[in-house]
């Protein structure tokens, strides 16, 4: 209450300043004598990842409960798309700030969305019925293996099939990784040398093409003379004019981008793009302001240093983990204040099997949009997309139509994609998104009860050899 006897009202969001703050690794059992030059040694991070129960329970020893690691286990034997591959430091993120126990565990957001177990997973839908292994059916948009050409000036060049980290969300979960009980993951049947020169020569015939998207799997996992030497043949292309290098170890492993080689490999590119005008930028994936860390606001400064355009964060929307006004916005200025990262997308997650846990509805990131809107400065404002299949990403708020009831949305959108331009209809379609069956009513529940059932029909469009 002010003087004059009005009762003023609290803001929605009220913005705190907090200096970032590196978690202590040797609050963890397994860790207690690993020194800090380990610790900053992208190889011993690396030679140390947690890639199944037993090291898991090696690393945490007694802290956490025996029902916790059967948990997990059982996900990666009846659930799990993609295989455990967790570095030290991504499992240091979760519980940050207190010594780790199975309950702090479980309600951990980091842990929600890069440690799934088998308890988190919806029970009668644990996949929607239109799932689908490739849910963007890149593949079918390869214009050469692994150079997907979906957008009219942009494409996406997924140099490697391997990450230093796997994701449970991840979108191109039938090709990266090593396979789990439930999906045999396919792989790329050109060399890699031989992918990339395909790449390169396509682009150079390509004028159209100002855009590459630079990714994987993650760049992190290309060697940096090859990476480097890829990234300079595109720079040769005068047609190319933005480079984007999509790389979740950003922060994840921040130690592979410290590494003299890094900065020496940085450097050059960097130098040679602003000589040339192109604007090359680093894409990172971080869902959760506890991600954000010293370290990791270490290496996307120093990738700034070195003349790196932007660096921007390209995150997902996912139940338990970001959903709140709150988490959302927490995460965002954490970024920015920070680490010195644009905040710039998030994405709604998309329809791969498994997902519908973590998956929101088409309504409730609406809701997110509006309610984070007017806190950050304009160009720091994110955009809430839906990666729509066939169509790309359409801002939540661009849908053309929505059954609420059936929690079916249709898009329309305005270019050909490499498939359609044979197609004299194309751009008068609608294109259909689903919400999680789970999010429904009960009377759109039992719609789609009696239409799919409980199934977790699986497709892929996907057409590599095993």
């Amino acid at each position: 209450m002010d003087s004059g006897g009005i009762v003023l009202q609290q803001q929605p969001y009220s913005y705190r300043y907090s200096a970032l703050v590196e978690p202590d690794w040797r609050r963890i059992p397994g860790w207690r004598e690993v020194t800090e030059q380990q610790w900053r040694d992208p190889q011993w991070q690396r030679a140390h990842c947690v890639k199944n129960v037993r090291q898991l329970r090696a690393a945490y020893q007694g802290l956490l409960s025996e029902d916790f690691y059967r948990d997990v286990e059982r996900d990666q034997a009846e659930r799990a798309t993609m295989s455990l591959l967790l570095p030290p430091y991504v499992l240091g993120m979760m519980v940050p700030d207190a010594v780790p126990s199975a309950e702090a565990m479980y309600a951990d957001p980091v842990r929600r969305h890069m440690l799934p177990v088998f308890s988190d997973r919806e029970t009668e839908w644990p996949s929607h019925p239109h799932a689908s292994r490739d849910s963007l059916h890149e593949a079918e948009m390869w214009v050469v293996e692994g150079l997907t050409h979906r957008y009219p000036t942009k494409v996406l060049a997924e140099l490697v099939s391997t990450c230093p980290q796997y994701c449970g969300h991840c979108t191109r979960m039938d090709l990266v990784g090593v396979s789990t009980p439930q999906v045999p993951k396919l792989k790329f049947s050109v060399p890699q040398y031989d992918r990339h020169e395909a790449m390169l020569d396509y682009l150079r015939r390509t004028p159209g093409v100002r855009d590459v998207v630079v990714s994987g799997g993650d760049v992190a996992n290309v060697p940096w003379p090859r990476l480097e030497s890829f990234v300079a043949g595109l720079l040769e292309i005068d047609h190319v004019r933005d480079i984007r290098l999509a790389s979740k170890a950003l922060m994840d492993l921040p130690q592979h981008w410290l590494t003299d080689e890094a900065r020496r490999c940085m450097s050059r590119l960097a130098g040679t793009a602003r000589k040339r005008g192109v604007n090359l930028a680093v894409h990172t994936h971080v869902n959760s302001a506890q991600q954000v860390t010293p370290l990791n606001a270490e290496a996307a400064r120093t990738m700034l240093d070195l003349g790196v355009r932007d660096v921007r964060n390209q995150g997902v929307l996912m139940r338990g983990v970001n959903d709140t006004p709150e988490a959302l916005l927490d995460l965002c200025f954490a970024l920015l204040d920070g680490a010195g990262v644009m905040p710039y997308y998030f994405y709604l997650c998309d329809m791969i099997p498994g997902a519908e846990h973590w998956r929101l509805a088409l309504w409730e990131a609406q809701a997110l949009q509006q309610a984070v809107m007017g806190y950050l400065p304009g160009f720091a404002t994110p955009r809430l997309v839906c990666d729509v299949p066939y169509v790309g990403k359409r801002w939540v708020h661009q849908v053309d139509h929505y059954d609420r009831e059936r929690g079916i949305s249709y898009w329309t959108k305005n270019y050909l994609t490499s498939l359609e331009r044979d197609d004299p209809y194309a751009l008068a379609k609608t294109h259909e998104y689903y919400d999680p069956v789970q999010t429904l009513g009960e009377e759109g529940q039992e719609w789609w009860r009696a239409h799919a059932g409980a199934s977790e029909t699986v497709s892929s469009t996907r057409s590599r050899s095993e």
